[in-house]
């Protein structure tokens, strides 16, 4: 058992580890056991009850969370013609028109945080696949991110906002980020609950019995705080 220092150690003590708290419970302790020098980010971890090997089980969605998250994104679009102007209009940090772009990011280049793609332009970026799959960046239709060159501005505009995409991993574990430590109490929670509510509509027809099995958030390096998975 990895041992921790004092500062972690009295961050935790002000957790019970045996209580389920609520959304705001589990926002307040976020921010007062945080112990990064820095502002951290406060992440959610949910558990599922799901088989992730099952076709039928995964769990996939997108959730704009109400106040952001605290932190500059950078987007990519790869488009053309009319979807490039839009992209350049709408503020887009780089747009992908041409094959010296995908040749690029084949090069090692992958300064984005995001990337949108029209349909269109989805030959290429196929080719990419084996270094923007493994980084969460590989655009998709399931996931809002291969959209008609009309909804380039919608999908920049939210993503600025707080969009964020969850996917169900291995472990049948979700990871999504809800804000950071300097956010108010009240507005953390307001995210942590939106993204709770999206999981909860993006459970899948075969899933069985109780969905969420646990509920935990964490402020980087701090302790988790569990919440009552019922909520």
């Amino acid at each position: 058992m990895a041992k921790h220092g004092k500062k972690y150690n009295a961050a935790s003590a002000k957790v019970d580890r045996l209580k389920n708290y609520t959304v705001a419970e589990a926002a307040a302790l976020a921010k007062e056991t945080s112990i990064s020098k820095f502002d951290g980010t406060v992440e959610c971890h949910i558990h599922l009850n799901v088989d992730p090997r099952q076709a039928d089980q995964q769990v996939r969605g997108v959730v704009v969370l109400p106040n952001g998250l605290g932190k500059t994104v950078r987007i990519l679009v790869f488009t053309q013609g009319e979807g490039a102007r839009l992209a350049h209009e709408a503020g887009a940090d780089s747009v992908a028109d041409t094959d010296e772009w995908i040749k690029k990011i084949q090069d090692g280049w992958t300064d984005f945080d995001v990337a949108i793609a029209t349909p269109d332009m989805m030959g290429r970026v196929g080719r990419l696949g084996k270094i923007l799959g493994p980084r969460g960046l590989m655009p998709n239709p399931k996931a809002g991110t291969v959209v008609p060159a009309a909804d380039i501005p919608r999908v920049i505009r939210e993503t600025r906002a707080g969009r964020v995409e969850f996917r169900l991993d291995k472990t049948a574990n979700l990871h999504v980020p809800v804000g950071k430590v300097s956010f108010q109490q009240d507005k953390l929670a307001e995210n942590l609950g939106a993204f709770l509510d999206a999981v909860k509509r993006a459970r899948p027809s075969a899933a069985k019995g109780n969905f969420i099995r646990r509920i935990t958030v964490a402020s980087t390096m701090g302790p988790g705080v569990r919440v009552d998975p019922n909520i």
